[in-house]
């Protein structure tokens, strides 16, 4: 019985193509939506621990304003995301005191230098300019793929690191060693190109591949010794000393600001959960509002069963005249309604695994659509054909197969 209702369903699809894919077309929209909304959420999410395991597990960063407050139990309660804006700057002593705190092996300042970046008269607005000293590859892990960082007691005072996007768009070429351009009519010469930073949007890590690097006392110099640290990133002497040695700092940096706590101090696994919290909360936004069409898709499901159920009076009629009961009528309708539900949710999700591919090629996101993903859109399409086509269902087991046969 079952399988006759199934055959029974698709040839009641099959008869009315375009009628049955215009139904379906709001779980189709609703199904799309939320699987490929959902999926970039995942592949960000994915990017975001790949940059911060890059960084490593023992990086400290030190952010100006207040990020974060936590549970008496150090757990995650409020993210602000203004500090993150740029909102305020750490200074030259913050930086001193992080770096002389007991178990600090080493303390990096992160300076954004204003400036338009020109080569040739042409100017170039993607890039952005960070002044920092010669011990960031190591503290990012990261070391130079074309010639080499600046080191102490050797900086000359117009050499530059650029990242490879920088090389690519401001250079058009992949070495650019021995080149120059200007920041403030100042000439610098490319002395290094890093490689391929893992990156990903709503990191609270800077995207390096579009950044130029320059000498943290040329920063300095070119600011008028007024340079503003909105970052200072540092590193333990050894990994399993980094809750303790953030402590430390957190307290040497809350006594020198007088009981002020306008600044942060995150471990790795923190920066995570602020990307992962912000993440998660424009995620279930964005996917709750695509889920309104799935309702919408529901509703047309409902209106389309309750017109078939009109036009097919006579065959219900003829059926229960020849001993079909209550309970196989019922089942009949519902499974059409399922199947055409489940149809939409079936196109919905190959329709996001083509958008997540054009995505994946056309932009920097990875969307990755897994099989719970899919598994539970298509459980939703389904059970919204269900719930749905419930109401015609029931009116078309309920018929009298008199007045039935007598319908014209």
């Amino acid at each position: 019985m079952f399988s006759n209702n199934m055959k029974l369903a698709m040839q009641s699809l099959k008869a009315a193509k375009w009628r049955s894919f215009l139904t379906m077309l709001g779980v189709i929209i609703g199904v799309f939506s939320v699987v490929s909304i959902v999926s970039i959420g995942v592949g960000i999410r994915q990017q975001i621990t790949n940059q911060i395991k890059q960084l490593g597990a023992d990086l400290i960063t030190v952010l100006p304003g207040e990020n974060i407050s936590t549970s008496p139990s150090s757990l995650l309660k409020q993210v602000s995301i203004l500090p993150q804006l740029g909102t305020g700057s750490l200074n030259q002593s913050d930086l001193t005191l992080v770096g002389s705190t007991p178990g600090v092996n080493v303390a990096v300042p992160m300076s954004t230098i204003t400036g338009t970046v020109s080569i040739d008269g042409n100017n170039y607005n993607n890039a952005q300019v960070i002044a920092t000293t010669s011990d960031f590859p190591s503290i990012v892990n990261k070391n130079v793929q074309y010639g080499q960082f600046f080191q102490n007691g050797d900086i000359d005072p117009n050499e530059a690191i650029v990242g490879q996007n920088v090389a690519i768009q401001l250079f058009k070429e992949n070495i650019p060693i021995g080149k120059s351009f200007q920041i403030r009519d100042r000439t610098f010469t490319v002395e290094g190109v890093f490689g391929q930073f893992n990156t990903s949007p709503l990191s609270p890590i800077s995207d390096y591949n579009n950044t130029i690097f320059i000498p943290y006392n040329i920063g300095q110099s070119m600011s008028g010794n007024q340079t503003q640290i909105y970052e200072i990133f540092a590193k333990p002497n050894h990994v399993d000393q980094t809750s303790q040695v953030a402590s430390a700092v957190n307290t040497r940096l809350l006594k020198a600001h007088g009981g002020q706590n306008n600044f942060t101090v995150l471990e790795q696994k923190q920066n995570l959960a602020i990307a992962n919290n912000t993440l998660n909360t424009l995620t279930a936004l964005i996917a709750a509002v695509a889920a309104v069409s799935l309702v919408v898709g529901g509703i047309g499901i409902m209106n389309i069963m309750l017109v078939s159920v009109m036009e097919r009076t006579r065959e219900i009629g003829v059926r229960k005249a020849v001993g079909g009961t209550n309970r196989q009528i019922l089942t009949q309708f519902l499974i059409e309604a399922a199947m055409l539900s489940l149809t939409g949710g079936i196109i919905g999700v190959i329709l996001s695994l083509l958008a997540d591919i054009i995505i994946r090629y056309y932009t920097t996101l990875q969307p990755t659509i897994t099989l719970p993903i899919v598994l539970l859109a298509l459980g939703i399409s389904l059970l919204a054909g269900v719930l749905f086509g419930a109401m015609p269902a029931f009116k078309a087991a309920r018929k009298d197969p008199v007045d039935s046969l007598r319908h014209e």
